[in-house]
């Protein structure tokens, strides 16, 4: 009996998380580094920028010097431009600007790695998983944070960021064909968050506006840290790496920290390097046999 073996498809899914996000470039960093393969990308907020410049055929170094660029914050304000009232507080068009001027006309077709974005769709109200057209346009949809960003009219559908119902797509880049997923998940975990500010019982209604915001934050992170769980039971992914970012790093603020964040990924990707070698050592799945 004859057996010819293949590697394992390596998948590798980045979630959403703001300047957390930037954590994903140390944990490519190493990757590229060590030579693990990446066959497919997927990716939600954050992560959809990442993964796209990865797939694109971005190194991890020319992002990472890209968001030491961008980490002045007087860079990152000349991206917002202002929408009031409106469906966001920013309308979107300079970070449009932006994506286009790296990712230019790219269509998924023209990338390097098969990459999945994810968005989701407020008039059916369901997830969309975004594989063709235009990479910068899906880009802009997947970074929409509801409130923040005004959604995007894509194809018939009114899209807003991905991590609304998946934050970390590992099940979207397990159902791409990968043996072997690479979850990388920069969400503050939810037990260690800090407590509510202590506001209540204050007299002054301006007191009551953090307060109120603290809670609207609260009670979404609830949502998505219990389907991020679904998902993962779902799709157990083999490797998970969880980065130890500072909690005060948020959807916001923590660009200018951009070095340190990086280095925190490169750490933590590290750390499961022995993991991962043993996953593609130890995964290899007879593609053929013949008998003699």
């Amino acid at each position: 009996m004859l057996k010819l073996y293949r590697r394992p498809r390596v998948g590798l899914a980045l979630s959403g998380g703001g300047a957390r996000g930037l954590a994903h470039i140390g944990v490519l960093k190493v990757l590229e580094r060590e030579g693990v393969p990446i066959d497919y990308l997927a990716g939600t907020s954050m992560g959809g920028i990442i993964a796209a410049g990865c797939a694109a055929g971005f190194s991890a170094e020319y992002m990472a010097q890209e968001a030491l660029r961008m980490s002045r914050y007087t860079r990152l304000l000349r991206l917002f431009d202002l929408s009031l009232p409106g469906a966001g507080l920013v309308e979107g068009k300079k970070v449009q600007a932006y994506l286009a001027q790296h990712l230019r006309e790219r269509a998924f077709s023209d990338l390097r790695i098969p990459l999945a974005l994810v968005a989701v769709d407020l008039l059916k109200g369901q997830e969309v998983v975004l594989t063709e057209g235009r990479v910068a346009d899906a880009v802009r949809a997947t970074i929409s944070i509801p409130g923040v960003f005004a959604p995007v009219r894509l194809d018939g559908r009114l899209l807003v960021d991905g991590g609304v119902l998946n934050n970390l797509p590992a099940d979207v880049v397990r159902r791409m064909g990968a043996d072997v997923v690479i979850a990388v998940d920069v969400s503050v975990p939810f037990e260690t968050r800090p407590e509510l500010l202590d506001l209540e019982g204050q007299s002054l209604p301006l007191t009551q506006v953090p307060l109120a915001m603290e809670t609207l934050r609260r009670t979404v992170g609830v949502m998505m840290a219990y389907i991020q769980t679904q998902k993962l039971a779902q799709a157990q992914p083999e490797v998970l790496i969880r980065p130890e970012i500072a909690n005060n790093v948020t959807l916001v603020s923590g660009f200018n920290r951009a070095a340190e964040i990086i280095a925190v990924g490169e750490q933590a990707a590290e750390a499961v390097l022995p993991h991962i070698r043993q996953m593609l050592h130890r995964r290899f799945w007879p593609s053929l046999v013949k008998h003699a």
